[in-house]
C-alpha cells in the first residue's frame, strides 16, 4: 500500500502518490479542476473521496466512490430558512464513528450525513447555539474547520472565531471548551467564547488530549478541552500559525508552523521551519534539514498531515504552492510537489 498525499488547492484536487521509501513522488490531476477544495478526504471505511467544494455560487461537497474516476454533487445542501442565515462556503469533511459523516462549514455551521454525502442536515444545536450572537468572523471567515470524533459519542469542533465547543451526547448539546485559551483582540482576553482557535486535534492514542493552535498560542488539553495550558512561551519565535501535525503513536509529540503575526501572515524571519515538541510542549525544537532557507509563504490551517506509519510521515503544502514531504518524523524534508495552485488542505491515506 502506498501512501497517497490528497492536495486540495484553490484550482482543484492533486493526488501525490509516494513510492515506499516516501522519497519519490508522483503528482496526478487536477481533479475538480475550477473548484477550491478546502479539504479532501478518503474514508477508511470503504475508500469513498469527499471533498469539500467551493465556487462562485457558494459551497458544497463531493463524493467520489471509484477514486476521482467520477463525482457526485451533494443534493439540497443549505440552511434553514429560519435561521436567517446563509451557507458561504464548506470546509472539512470528517467520517464518524457509527457511519455517518460530518461536515463543518461558514458561518460556524455542523451538517451530518447518513447517507454516504449524498444529503446532508444541519445540526441545530450548533446553528442555534446560546453564545452565536458572540461569534464573530476571523480573516477567513467565520469556518467551522476542526471535527475530531470520538468513538463514545463526543465531538470537539473548532470554530473561527467562536472557540472549540464539545459535546458529549451526539451532538444534540454543546458546551463551550476555552477555559485557559486567550483571546488577545477582545476587551475580555478569557471569555467563554470567542477565541479563534485555528486548528484543533485530539490525539487517537490517548483519550482526553487535545492540541490548538490558535491565534493567541499553542495549547494542550488533557481532560477533553475543560481546560487549556499554554505550550508557546518556551521555545516558539511567535504564538501565531496555522498548521498543526502530531504523532498517532506518541502522544506528547506535536509539531507546529509559526508565522510572524496575525499582521504578517509568512514564515518567521523568512526561514520555513517546523517546530517539534517530545515532552507535551515543555520544550521546543527547530526541524529545518531539507526546507529553503529562505521563504516567505505560509501554510494554512487545513494544509498539514500524518501518514501513521513507523517512523511517522509528515507532510505540508505551502500557500506558493509547494508540498513538503517527511519520512523519518521531520528530520529531513524533500518537495513532494512544487508550482501547485496556492495549497489549501492536506490528508494522506493508504492507497492500493
Amino acid at each position: 500500500m502506498a501512501v497517497t498525499v490528497l492536495v486540495g488547492t484553490r484550482k482543484g484536487l492533486f493526488l501525490v502518490r509516494g513510492d515506499d521509501e516516501r522519497r519519490d513522488w508522483e503528482v496526478g490531476g487536477p481533479l475538480l479542476a475550477g473548484f477550491a477544495v478546502y479539504h479532501a478526504i478518503r474514508d477508511p471505511r470503504d475508500g469513498t473521496l469527499y471533498a469539500a467544494t467551493n465556487f462562485f455560487g457558494g459551497g458544497t461537497v463531493h463524493r467520489s466512490p471509484d477514486g476521482g474516476e467520477t463525482w457526485e454533487r451533494a443534493e439540497e445542501l443549505g440552511l434553514p430558512e429560519d435561521s436567517g442565515l446563509t451557507l458561504n462556503a464548506t470546509w472539512h469533511v470528517e467520517p464518524g464513528a457509527n457511519g455517518e459523516l460530518w461536515l463543518g462549514g461558514d458561518p460556524g455551521v455542523l451538517f451530518r450525513s447518513d447517507d454516504g454525502g449524498r444529503t446532508w442536515e444541519p445540526n441545530r444545536a450548533v446553528l442555534e447555539h446560546e453564545t452565536r450572537e458572540q461569534w464573530n468572523p476571523g480573516a477567513g471567515g467565520m469556518c467551522l474547520h476542526s471535527i475530531n470524533v470520538d468513538g463514545d459519542g463526543r465531538l470537539v469542533i473548532g470554530i473561527s472565531a467562536a472557540g472549540v465547543f464539545r459535546t458529549d451526547d451526539g451532538g444534540e448539546t454543546w458546551e463551550p471548551a476555552n477555559n485557559g485559551t486567550a483571546a488577545g483582540f477582545l476587551p475580555d482576553e478569557y471569555p467563554e467564547v470567542g477565541q479563534c482557535v485555528h486548528k484543533v486535534l485530539a490525539h487517537p492514542a490517548r483519550p482526553g488530549r487535545l492540541w490548538q493552535q490558535n491565534h493567541c498560542g499553542v495549547y494542550r488539553s488533557d481532560d477533553h478541552g475543560t481546560s487549556w495550558e499554554r505550550l508557546d512561551g518556551n521555545g516558539l519565535p511567535s504564538e501565531f500559525g496555522f498548521a498543526l501535525m502530531l504523532d498517532p503513536r506518541d502522544p506528547d509529540a506535536a509539531y507546529v508552523i509559526p508565522e510572524e503575526s496575525s499582521a504578517n501572515r509568512v514564515s518567521v524571519g523568512g526561514r520555513l521551519g517546523v517546530y517539534r515538541t517530545r515532552d507535551g510542549g515543555a520544550s521546543w525544537d527547530l526541524l529545518t534539514n531539507g526546507l529553503p532557507d529562505r521563504a516567505w509563504t505560509g501554510v494554512l490551517r487545513e494544509a498539514s498531515a500524518w501518514d501513521g506509519r513507523d517512523p511517522s510521515g509528515l507532510y505540508f503544502g505551502t500557500q506558493t504552492g509547494s508540498l513538503l514531504a517527511s519520512a523519518d518524523a521531520g528530520e529531513s524534508w524533500v518537495e513532494a510537489a512544487r508550482w501547485l495552485p496556492p495549497i489549501l488542505s492536506i490528508e494522506t491515506a493508504e492507497w492500493p
